[in-house]
């Protein structure tokens, strides 16, 4: 790989990573109030009331350095977004954001990695199979079924599945993590009610997601049809499977390695209102209460991980490309 052609393309990624913080920092402080004065007013709302209230929002303030010209919040965040050091959290107040996204990454990535693969496999092999000629007709029967529910909202998709196997037939729990009462850990018990419990928000992103991969896969493969290497093969004899797989399938994959790459950078900010409507302790489900709490340190360290995540997934696809097709090059000839 040219070292010219590396460097370009790191430097890209930290000029798109610096843009987004920067975005990252102002857009939460464009919105009106004051996140300390909003944490009081919930505690007097429910009858807890403080002397001194001016006085105690004040010292919070300046213990957040909220009270410091804006240009100065700017350096520091950016200096603490790069060491990963992004100060306590309002809504959690004394815990660390890092503590908070440590937390909270394992049970979105768990269940947000095999929603995507499921999704992924399926819906490329059925879109495959779809867009081969020599498919069986009966395939063509899932299209019909799948495309609907791809045109469905994932959250609200989650609602009517929460509707009818959670509350009508009650086969599956209506939302949490795992059966309150358990013993955090890696007992058989825990982990067979981590994966019942989320049995139902993974199918959810499952059923909404499967139709795109399909769609996508079979204009892929229907373009292949009539490609020069396709003609060849099938003039050599080979056999129809062998055709399939690595003829028309295996160049059909390029794009949709691209869909996969940027689904898995997705994945860290989780599914938001997935996780909201079944409960989930994901990163959806805290970046929500920070939004809704104006909780300016969690809502720039979960929006700068995601940032990075997503900086990161693309540059690997970026270098990446030529080990997957050897037609593409790494620099202009």
């Amino acid at each position: 790989m040219p070292i010219g052609y590396l460097l370009r393309r790191v430097l890209i990624f930290l000029l798109v990573v610096w843009a987004a913080a920067s975005v990252n920092f102002v857009i939460p402080r464009l919105a009106r109030g004051d996140p300390i004065q909003a944490q009081f007013a919930q505690l007097e709302s429910l009858g807890i009331r403080s002397e001194g209230m001016d006085k105690v929002v004040a010292a919070y303030r300046a213990k957040l350095g909220l009270d410091r010209p804006l240009w100065e919040q700017y350096l520091s965040y950016l200096q603490n977004s790069f060491t990963f050091h992004f100060g306590p959290s309002i809504t959690y107040f004394p815990t660390d954001v890092g503590d908070q996204i440590v937390h909270r990454l394992p049970w979105t990535i768990g269940l947000l990695t095999v929603s995507v693969v499921l999704s992924f496999l399926v819906g490329n092999l059925l879109g495959a199979l779809l867009g081969w000629p020599r498919s069986s007709s009966y395939v063509r029967w899932l299209v019909p079924i799948l495309m609907p529910l791809s045109a469905i909202p994932y959250y609200l998709l989650g609602l009517i599945l929460i509707f009818l196997l959670a509350f009508t037939i009650k086969a599956f729990p209506l939302g949490e993590a795992y059966t309150p009462g358990l013993t955090i850990g890696w007992s058989w018990e825990f982990v067979a009610s981590v994966i019942y419990h989320a049995i139902l928000p993974a199918l959810s992103i499952v059923l909404s997601s499967i139709g795109f991969w399909m769609l996508g896969m079979r204009g892929m493969m229907v373009t292949n049809m009539g490609e020069d290497y396709m003609v060849f093969a099938e003039a050599k004899g080979l056999r129809p499977g062998r055709i399939f797989l690595h003829y028309a399938m295996r160049n059909a994959m390029l794009p949709q390695f691209t869909g996969l790459a940027l689904a898995f950078g997705h994945i860290i900010s989780g599914a938001v209102l997935v996780e909201v409507i079944f409960n989930y302790p994901g990163m959806g489900w805290i970046l929500w209460n920070a939004i809704r709490n104006s909780d300016y340190f969690l809502i720039q360290g979960i929006v700068f991980v995601l940032v990075l995540s997503l900086a990161v997934a693309v540059l690997l696809v970026d270098l990446s490309y030529p080990l997957v097709d050897p037609r593409i090059g790494y620099g202009r000839k």
